[in-house]
């Protein structure tokens, strides 16, 4: 049983972990701003509205999603002829071996689209079309819009949150065609933000607005602008990157190779429960551990052989001998039920006869008992005699 200091205590600290519990549940969460593009993220600046609208604006293609990485997926040769490839992110940096799988899969009548930021100078290189960045806070909205005066609205949306002004610098002016640009600047040339690039039998579609797509500015009535973006694809399927995300979801894990690896998963899955099957028969065929209690010791003996040692190490045997004497009468007062205050004959005679001893031994020892008490110096001899006698008697 709790004490009620310390009842009071748990109390006092139970009602504080409640209260941090009620406060964080129905605290407001912060909205969160980073970037992620993933079809499943409610964030501002996540994609759900974007994919769940992708359907009604290509009725007529199909979708698939690619969740591994670009170059892996376009080595099968199995993709769909007139297809495009759509990537969608804040960044999207590709290696010597992607550019190289992407071109071929452009080349072959093909369709990419990337809408990011930033796209690496790998890609930029390749295509000889190169983009700077502003990486800095707006100040001021910026306006997008397109050059086909077809796809022009009459309300230029604006942007500025989470953007960072991305323009192209320099482009291969024999391959590219100027798509669209930010409404900031008086020459149009020098705010493109959306451009084609041919190259073999298709074209690369290079975006740098990709909070276009973003829930944040869809549902700010700037869908329009997003359609008229996505109307240059012209494709039958439409794969789209799931790979290349700031808010893919990564297996930190270090078991990530072990589950990654399908008979490695499985080994390890056949391993656990071999495990629990061994711990369950073993521990219903083995005994419990029975806790070995030690006897209680009596030191009682010991004791006293210590403290007897003791006194007889500092020659003490006046000391001893008081102590034999008071314990001889404390035994008889307990055994025999005789008051030990006055050694008389009468308490002489009813002791022999209480513990069944020779009156005359039982006397000599009384006697010895008185002697011993009247000296002042006692000698060993004094103490072993003694303690033959009292022996003598009790046995």
């Amino acid at each position: 049983m709790l004490d009620k200091r310390s009842r009071n205590i748990l109390i006092v600290f139970g009602i504080v972990i409640f209260t941090l519990l009620v406060t964080e549940i129905v605290r407001p969460k912060p909205i969160n701003w980073r970037p992620s593009y993933t079809k499943t993220d409610k964030i501002p600046f996540g994609a759900e509205v974007f994919y769940k609208e992708l359907p009604q604006l290509f009725s007529e293609a199909s979708f698939e999603e690619v969740e591994e990485d670009p170059f892996v997926f376009l080595q099968d040769a199995t993709y769909q002829e007139n297809s495009a490839y759509f990537f969608l992110n804040d960044q999207v940096f590709f290696d010597q071996q992607q550019v190289a799988a992407l071109r071929d899969y452009v080349s072959n009548g093909n369709t990419v689209f990337i809408s990011a930021m930033s796209y690496g100078y790998i890609l930029a290189d390749s295509l000889e079309t190169y983009a700077r960045s502003s990486y800095g806070v707006l100040e001021e909205a910026v306006g997008a819009s397109l050059l086909n005066p077809s796809l022009q609205t009459d309300s230029v949306p604006t942007y500025k949150r989470g953007v960072f002004k991305t323009v192209f610098s320099e482009i291969d002016t024999l391959n590219t065609t100027a798509l669209g640009y930010f409404t900031s600047e008086e020459n149009k040339l020098d705010a493109l933000n959306f451009v084609k690039v041919t190259h073999g039998e298709g074209e690369f579609y290079l975006h740098t607005l990709p909070q276009a797509f973003s829930n944040y500015y869809l549902l700010r009535d700037n869908e329009a602008y997003a359609a008229g973006v996505l109307s240059y694809i012209d494709a039958d399927h439409i794969y789209l990157d799931t790979y290349l995300k700031s808010g893919r979801k990564i297996v930190t894990s270090p078991m990530r190779f072990i589950f990654n690896q399908l008979p490695l998963k499985w080994a390890y899955y056949v391993l656990m429960a071999g495990l629990l099957v061994f711990v369950l028969f073993r521990g219903k065929r083995e005994q419990r551990v029975i806790e070995v209690i030690e006897p209680v010791q009596n030191t009682s003996v010991e004791f006293t052989r210590t403290i007897g040692d003791l006194y007889f190490q500092h020659k003490d045997f006046g000391n001893i001998i008081a102590k034999k004497i008071t314990y001889f009468l404390e035994m008889v007062r307990s055994n025999y039920y005789l008051n030990t205050n006055e050694l008389t004959n009468e308490f002489i005679k009813k002791l022999a006869v209480k513990s069944g001893n020779d009156l005359q031994e039982t006397q000599a020892l009384i006697q010895y008992i008185k002697q011993l008490k009247g000296k002042a110096i006692h000698t060993e001899n004094d103490l072993i005699q003694l303690n033959k006698q009292i022996e003598e008697f009790t046995s």
